[in-house]
């Protein structure tokens, strides 16, 4: 049986281009912070390592397959594979499990500012809008 797919459409290439982009951010955040990068480390609060030294092991993978997630999910995105959806339904659950554990922990006043709390707004609309996004390509024979 032969099957044809979809001719792939130019907001395919915007989206996943942008979607890497801001996936990499968080891999340079999730690698730099674990690596304990002085460099990039010196920009916080003192106080914030100590919280993220503190992180179970479980919240510390859910935060990595939250990050790795869409990172691979924005690649396959641009591969036009299926896996895509996977992959990002995989960073939906990181970042669900991870964001549970940092609303259970006492963060400092400086990590519990107006654009902490946008940024967390961020990261859950744009992980929900890609997932949606790669789901319907998907059923839209864009994906293969």
């Amino acid at each position: 049986m032969n099957v044809i797919a979809a001719k792939t459409p130019w907001h395919l290439w915007v989206i996943g281009t942008v979607s890497l982009l801001w996936s990499a951010f968080g891999a340079v955040d999730f690698t730099l912070t674990n690596t304990r990068n002085a460099a990039y480390l010196a920009q916080f609060p003192p106080d914030m390592m100590q919280i993220i030294d503190q992180f179970p092991i479980w919240s510390i993978v859910a935060w990595g397959c939250g990050v790795w997630g869409a990172v691979a999910g924005s690649v396959l995105l641009l591969l036009r594979s299926r896996g895509a959806v996977l992959a990002f339904v995989i960073s939906l659950a990181g970042v669900m499990v991870s964001q549970y554990y940092q609303l259970t922990v006492d963060m400092p006043a400086a990590m519990e500012t107006a654009s902490m709390k946008a940024m967390s707004v961020a990261i859950w609309g744009v992980t929900i809008l890609l997932l949606w996004y790669t789901w319907r390509q998907r059923r839209a024979g864009v994906l293969r």
